[in-house]
């Protein structure tokens, strides 16, 4: 989603039930709810800054690099992910493995932890060690971020995944309006082209809107297959004075939807996938223009992926206690033929509400 105002929120823990008889036990009684006391968290990680559009704003120039040399800062606390043989295997030999991710503001900002208000602050380490911890477990050869900072916050998420023994040495950048977060791809693979659309303003009741973070475009070739990737992360639903919130995520998605149409119409057989954090649930207005009319050849269809336990939802908003699907996979028609629908999945990770607000989604191709 986007961003939430700096407070502190609490975290309500989870029940323990406990037989009668240890209670009956005054030692162990008193062992027992000092144990309970000390696992409860003092205060919740803070959810964000204020999100707006900026009329008329530029969005900064794209960049692509490869190889970055910055190293995760010295007190990291690196635990390397355990990482499946048979993933790991899977990762190098066949298909494609590709999530995207939400990683809830990977930059600096005001920040309120445990109880303490921190001015120009980075997002805490234990928060980048689980974001990598869950990365690299699943071992994606494509990784799409929203949230991401500076081009540097970028280079440390790929040296930190490198340090977990996840390599994607290659790198793509870019953003809108919104000077502050940011989309960047990351790939196994050397990208054979990116693109800026040709247009990324809108126009609202008479005034000017670039897209908030603009719409990310690159391309690779992955074991004889070519991928073209389109990431978004649409407006938050928050409030704005500059205008109606839920007008300029339609707008937004107008702007994905053209340029996904310029695409079709002079490559038809195009292996798009659309993704990204599209701050909307199912079938509203945004996710319909996106993803265009039903059974036609520019329809995008959407792998609805699940959790373990069977469960759609990607993002918890903690200070509303409310769940919504708002990550989504789309694939052209062409790539529809390729997409294993029943193993993509929800990934749901017991450190993924450590690593963000939101849970990543693997999309998995053949």
């Amino acid at each position: 989603m986007g961003t939430t105002p700096i407070s502190a929120i609490v975290r309500i823990a989870p029940t323990i039930s406990t037989p009668q008889a240890i209670f009956a036990t005054p030692k162990l009684g008193l062992l027992l709810a000092s144990l309970i006391l000390c696992a409860l968290p003092s205060c919740d990680k803070p959810r964000g800054t204020k999100d707006w559009n900026t009329p008329g704003a530029t969005p900064p120039p794209p960049a692509t690099q490869t190889a970055p040399t910055p190293v995760p800062q010295a007190n990291s606390a690196a635990v390397t992910a355990k990482v499946d043989p048979k993933t790991a295997a899977e990762s190098t030999t066949t298909g494609l493995r590709f999530i995207t991710y939400n990683v809830e503001n990977w930059l600096t900002m005001d920040r309120y932890v445990d109880r303490e208000s921190l001015p120009g602050a980075s997002k805490p380490d234990k928060e980048k060690q689980a974001v990598a911890t869950i990365l690299a477990r699943h071992q994606p050869d494509v990784l799409g971020v929203c949230e991401i900072g500076t081009r540097e916050d970028l280079a440390e998420l790929q040296a930190l995944l490198k340090s977990h023994q996840l390599d994607l040495p290659h790198a793509h950048f870019t953003g809108g309006s919104d000077p502050t977060r940011h989309l960047a791809i990351l790939s196994r693979f050397p990208f054979t082209a990116t693109a800026t659309p040709a247009k990324l303003d809108f126009q609202l009741n008479g005034t000017t809107f670039g897209m908030n973070r603009g719409i990310l475009d690159a391309s690779i070739q992955a074991r004889g297959k070519s991928y073209r990737f389109l990431g978004v992360h649409l407006k938050s639903q928050r409030e704005v004075k500059e205008g109606d919130q839920a007008q300029m995520r339609l707008h937004e998605a107008h702007l994905l939807r053209d340029h996904v149409d310029s695409i079709l119409a002079t490559e038809p057989t195009a292996r798009l996938v659309v993704y990204g954090d599209f701050n909307e649930d199912w079938g509203t207005p945004p996710l319909k223009t996106i993803v265009g009319t039903y059974n036609t050849p520019s329809y995008l269809t959407a792998i609805r992926a699940k959790d373990q336990a069977g469960v759609h939802w990607t993002h918890y908003w903690e200070i509303h206690d409310s769940y919504s699907r708002l990550d989504y996979v789309t694939v052209s028609q062409t790539l529809r033929r390729d997409t294993d629908f029943p193993n993509s999945r929800i990934l749901d990770d017991p450190e993924w509400h450590e690593a963000s607000d939101h849970r990543p989604v693997l999309a998995l191709f053949k």
